[in-house]
Protein backbone atom coordinates (compact mmCIF):
# COMPACT_ATOMS: atom_id res chain seq x y z
CA UNK A 1 0.00 0.00 0.00
CA UNK A 2 1.27 3.65 -0.93
CA UNK A 3 1.01 6.21 1.76
CA UNK A 4 -1.85 7.67 -0.17
CA UNK A 5 -3.72 4.16 0.09
CA UNK A 6 -2.92 4.01 3.63
CA UNK A 7 -5.17 6.95 4.26
CA UNK A 8 -8.22 5.91 2.35
CA UNK A 9 -7.93 2.44 4.07
CA UNK A 10 -10.23 3.68 6.98
CA UNK A 11 -13.53 2.44 6.18
CA UNK A 12 -12.25 -1.01 5.09
CA UNK A 13 -10.34 -1.49 8.29
CA UNK A 14 -13.46 -0.49 9.92
CA UNK A 15 -15.49 -3.20 7.87
CA UNK A 16 -12.47 -6.08 8.52
CA UNK A 17 -12.20 -5.57 4.77
CA UNK A 18 -8.46 -5.53 4.70
CA UNK A 19 -5.78 -8.54 3.91
CA UNK A 20 -3.59 -9.51 6.27
CA UNK A 21 -1.08 -7.40 4.99
CA UNK A 22 -2.65 -4.82 4.30
CA UNK A 23 -4.16 -4.26 7.65
CA UNK A 24 -0.59 -4.53 9.23
CA UNK A 25 0.68 -1.98 7.03
CA UNK A 26 -2.17 0.00 8.03
CA UNK A 27 -2.09 -0.39 11.92
CA UNK A 28 1.62 0.71 11.65
CA UNK A 29 0.15 3.58 9.84
CA UNK A 30 -2.67 4.14 12.21
CA UNK A 31 -0.14 4.42 15.49
CA UNK A 32 1.24 7.48 14.28
CA UNK A 33 -1.57 9.21 12.18
CA UNK A 34 -4.18 11.38 14.20
CA UNK A 35 -6.36 11.60 11.76
CA UNK A 36 -7.02 8.39 10.30
CA UNK A 37 -7.39 7.34 14.06
CA UNK A 38 -10.14 10.61 14.86
CA UNK A 39 -11.39 8.74 11.32
CA UNK A 40 -11.55 4.97 12.51
CA UNK A 41 -12.99 6.24 15.76
CA UNK A 42 -15.95 7.77 13.79
CA UNK A 43 -16.63 5.21 11.46
CA UNK A 44 -16.47 2.40 14.40
CA UNK A 45 -18.70 4.26 16.44
CA UNK A 46 -21.21 4.79 13.53
CA UNK A 47 -21.29 1.60 12.13
CA UNK A 48 -21.95 -0.04 15.74
CA UNK A 49 -24.94 2.36 16.50
CA UNK A 50 -26.55 1.74 12.86
CA UNK A 51 -25.68 -2.28 12.96
CA UNK A 52 -27.16 -2.89 16.35
CA UNK A 53 -30.60 -0.76 15.06
CA UNK A 54 -31.14 -3.70 12.80
CA UNK A 55 -33.53 -5.94 13.92
CA UNK A 56 -33.76 -7.95 10.91
CA UNK A 57 -30.98 -10.61 9.57
CA UNK A 58 -29.79 -9.19 5.85
CA UNK A 59 -29.55 -12.28 3.22
CA UNK A 60 -26.32 -14.08 3.48
CA UNK A 61 -24.77 -12.80 0.14
CA UNK A 62 -25.01 -9.10 1.18
CA UNK A 63 -22.27 -8.46 2.75
CA UNK A 64 -19.84 -10.16 0.28
CA UNK A 65 -21.32 -7.78 -2.27
CA UNK A 66 -21.01 -4.70 -0.14
CA UNK A 67 -17.21 -5.56 -0.17
CA UNK A 68 -16.75 -6.08 -3.58
CA UNK A 69 -18.74 -2.91 -4.73
CA UNK A 70 -16.47 -0.77 -2.05
CA UNK A 71 -12.92 -1.68 -3.94
CA UNK A 72 -14.55 0.10 -6.77
CA UNK A 73 -15.29 3.17 -4.80
CA UNK A 74 -12.39 5.49 -4.54
CA UNK A 75 -12.51 6.68 -0.75
CA UNK A 76 -11.27 10.29 -0.03
CA UNK A 77 -8.45 10.70 2.00
CA UNK A 78 -8.94 12.22 5.71
CA UNK A 79 -7.25 15.82 6.44
CA UNK A 80 -3.60 15.25 7.10
CA UNK A 81 -1.84 18.59 8.38
CA UNK A 82 -0.97 20.29 5.49
CA UNK A 83 -3.60 19.00 2.93
CA UNK A 84 -5.53 21.74 2.18
CA UNK A 85 -9.53 20.74 3.23
CA UNK A 86 -10.95 20.81 6.49
CA UNK A 87 -12.70 17.47 7.96
CA UNK A 88 -15.97 19.48 7.61
CA UNK A 89 -15.33 19.99 4.13
CA UNK A 90 -14.31 16.56 3.10
CA UNK A 91 -17.22 15.02 5.30
CA UNK A 92 -20.08 16.88 3.54
CA UNK A 93 -18.52 15.69 0.14
CA UNK A 94 -18.27 12.21 0.69
CA UNK A 95 -19.65 10.63 -2.27
CA UNK A 96 -23.10 9.37 -1.76
CA UNK A 97 -21.92 5.58 -3.10
CA UNK A 98 -19.66 5.44 -0.90
CA UNK A 99 -22.22 6.64 2.18
CA UNK A 100 -24.99 3.93 0.98
CA UNK A 101 -21.88 1.10 0.56
CA UNK A 102 -21.08 1.94 4.78
CA UNK A 103 -24.89 1.80 5.42
CA UNK A 104 -25.28 -1.68 3.62
CA UNK A 105 -21.76 -3.21 5.18
CA UNK A 106 -23.65 -1.87 8.44
CA UNK A 107 -26.97 -3.42 7.70
CA UNK A 108 -25.09 -6.76 7.25
CA UNK A 109 -23.20 -6.70 10.39
CA UNK A 110 -26.15 -6.01 12.41
CA UNK A 111 -27.25 -9.13 11.39
CA UNK A 112 -23.85 -10.20 12.89
CA UNK A 113 -24.96 -8.32 16.10
CA UNK A 114 -28.12 -10.00 16.17
CA UNK A 115 -26.23 -14.05 16.03
CA UNK A 116 -24.23 -12.78 18.74
CA UNK A 117 -27.03 -11.12 21.21
CA UNK A 118 -28.97 -14.81 20.18
CA UNK A 119 -25.74 -16.75 20.86
CA UNK A 120 -25.59 -14.73 24.30
CA UNK A 121 -28.86 -15.40 25.10
CA UNK A 122 -27.91 -19.33 23.97
CA UNK A 123 -25.54 -19.98 26.37
CA UNK A 124 -26.93 -18.34 29.22
CA UNK A 125 -29.70 -20.87 29.02
CA UNK A 126 -27.30 -23.43 29.07
CA UNK A 127 -25.40 -22.44 32.00
CA UNK A 128 -28.79 -22.20 33.83
CA UNK A 129 -29.67 -25.69 32.96
CA UNK A 130 -26.40 -26.86 34.04
CA UNK A 131 -26.72 -25.41 37.04
CA UNK A 132 -30.27 -27.03 37.45
CA UNK A 133 -28.71 -30.18 36.71
CA UNK A 134 -25.91 -29.80 39.15
CA UNK A 135 -28.21 -28.68 41.85
CA UNK A 136 -30.51 -32.12 41.06
CA UNK A 137 -27.69 -34.31 41.10
CA UNK A 138 -26.48 -33.04 44.22
CA UNK A 139 -30.37 -33.30 45.53
CA UNK A 140 -30.51 -37.16 45.42
CA UNK A 141 -26.73 -38.17 46.17
CA UNK A 142 -27.44 -36.58 49.64
CA UNK A 143 -31.40 -37.49 49.59
CA UNK A 144 -32.07 -38.76 53.15
CA UNK A 145 -33.20 -42.04 51.71
CA UNK A 146 -30.31 -42.44 48.98
CA UNK A 147 -29.59 -45.83 48.27
CA UNK A 148 -26.72 -47.39 45.71
CA UNK A 149 -25.68 -50.48 44.05
CA UNK A 150 -22.12 -51.08 42.59
CA UNK A 151 -21.33 -53.23 39.70
CA UNK A 152 -18.08 -53.69 37.70
CA UNK A 153 -18.45 -52.53 33.86
CA UNK A 154 -14.99 -54.46 32.05
CA UNK A 155 -11.71 -53.01 31.71
CA UNK A 156 -10.92 -52.02 34.99
CA UNK A 157 -14.21 -49.66 34.86
CA UNK A 158 -16.95 -49.40 37.45
CA UNK A 159 -20.26 -48.16 38.11
CA UNK A 160 -22.40 -47.31 41.00
CA UNK A 161 -26.51 -46.41 40.69
CA UNK A 162 -27.99 -44.09 43.82
CA UNK A 163 -31.69 -43.57 44.03
CA UNK A 164 -33.88 -41.61 45.66
CA UNK A 165 -37.60 -43.27 45.77
CA UNK A 166 -38.63 -40.16 47.58
CA UNK A 167 -37.54 -37.83 44.65
CA UNK A 168 -38.22 -40.55 42.12
CA UNK A 169 -34.58 -39.92 40.43
CA UNK A 170 -31.64 -41.96 40.00
CA UNK A 171 -27.80 -40.49 39.59
CA UNK A 172 -24.87 -42.86 37.80
CA UNK A 173 -21.24 -42.72 39.22
CA UNK A 174 -18.77 -44.15 36.87
CA UNK A 175 -14.81 -44.47 37.25
CA UNK A 176 -12.46 -45.96 34.63
CA UNK A 177 -15.14 -45.73 31.72
CA UNK A 178 -12.55 -46.02 28.50
CA UNK A 179 -12.46 -43.03 25.97
CA UNK A 180 -14.67 -43.53 22.99
CA UNK A 181 -14.31 -42.88 19.52
CA UNK A 182 -15.94 -40.12 17.83
CA UNK A 183 -19.17 -40.45 17.11
CA UNK A 184 -19.67 -42.72 20.18
CA UNK A 185 -21.55 -42.08 23.48
CA UNK A 186 -22.18 -43.97 26.42
CA UNK A 187 -25.54 -43.91 26.56
CA UNK A 188 -28.10 -45.45 30.22
CA UNK A 189 -31.07 -47.05 30.35
CA UNK A 190 -34.00 -48.09 32.71
CA UNK A 191 -34.85 -51.53 32.65
CA UNK A 192 -38.86 -51.54 33.20
CA UNK A 193 -39.77 -55.01 33.45
CA UNK A 194 -37.70 -56.23 30.54
CA UNK A 195 -38.11 -53.11 28.64
CA UNK A 196 -35.07 -50.58 28.29
CA UNK A 197 -36.00 -47.07 28.47
CA UNK A 198 -33.60 -44.18 27.57
CA UNK A 199 -32.20 -42.95 31.08
CA UNK A 200 -29.88 -40.12 28.90
CA UNK A 201 -26.24 -40.03 27.85
CA UNK A 202 -23.20 -40.18 30.44
CA UNK A 203 -21.75 -36.82 31.14
CA UNK A 204 -17.99 -37.27 31.29
CA UNK A 205 -16.05 -35.47 33.88
CA UNK A 206 -12.55 -33.76 33.48
CA UNK A 207 -10.72 -36.84 34.39
CA UNK A 208 -11.83 -41.01 33.91
CA UNK A 209 -15.08 -40.20 36.61
CA UNK A 210 -18.41 -39.16 35.85
CA UNK A 211 -21.22 -38.13 37.65
CA UNK A 212 -24.64 -38.04 35.83
CA UNK A 213 -28.16 -37.38 36.61
CA UNK A 214 -30.48 -40.17 35.02
CA UNK A 215 -33.28 -38.83 33.12
CA UNK A 216 -36.61 -38.99 33.65
CA UNK A 217 -38.27 -40.77 36.76
CA UNK A 218 -36.96 -44.01 37.84
CA UNK A 219 -40.62 -44.94 38.17
CA UNK A 220 -41.27 -48.92 38.28
CA UNK A 221 -37.64 -49.65 37.22
CA UNK A 222 -36.12 -52.47 38.78
CA UNK A 223 -32.77 -51.86 37.12
CA UNK A 224 -30.24 -50.32 35.09
CA UNK A 225 -28.08 -50.38 32.11
CA UNK A 226 -25.14 -48.65 30.24
CA UNK A 227 -24.08 -49.73 26.27
CA UNK A 228 -22.24 -47.84 23.47
CA UNK A 229 -24.45 -45.97 21.23
CA UNK A 230 -23.86 -43.62 17.88
CA UNK A 231 -23.53 -39.92 19.02
CA UNK A 232 -26.80 -38.49 20.53
CA UNK A 233 -28.16 -41.81 21.34
CA UNK A 234 -30.50 -44.57 20.42
CA UNK A 235 -34.20 -45.27 21.11
CA UNK A 236 -33.25 -48.23 21.83
CA UNK A 237 -30.38 -50.28 22.99
CA UNK A 238 -27.86 -51.38 19.61
CA UNK A 239 -24.83 -52.92 21.72
CA UNK A 240 -24.50 -55.61 24.04
CA UNK A 241 -24.64 -53.71 27.88
CA UNK A 242 -21.53 -53.02 29.20
CA UNK A 243 -23.43 -53.60 32.81
CA UNK A 244 -26.40 -54.19 33.85
CA UNK A 245 -27.67 -53.85 37.78
CA UNK A 246 -30.43 -54.06 39.93
CA UNK A 247 -31.79 -50.86 41.18
CA UNK A 248 -31.66 -50.45 45.54
CA UNK A 249 -35.22 -50.86 46.97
Amino acid sequence: MTAADLHTATGAYVLHALEPAERAAFEGHLAVCEACQQEVRELSATAARLGLAVAATPPAALKDQVLRRITTVRQAPPQVPGRGRSRRSWTRSLPRLALAACLAAAAALGGVAVWQHQSAEDAREQAREARQQAADLTAVLAAPDAESATAKLGDGATGTVVVSRAQDRAAFLAAGLPDLPEGKVYQLWFDDGGEMRSAGLVRTGTDDRSATLMDGPVGKASGMGITVEPAGGSPRPTTSPLGLMPLPA
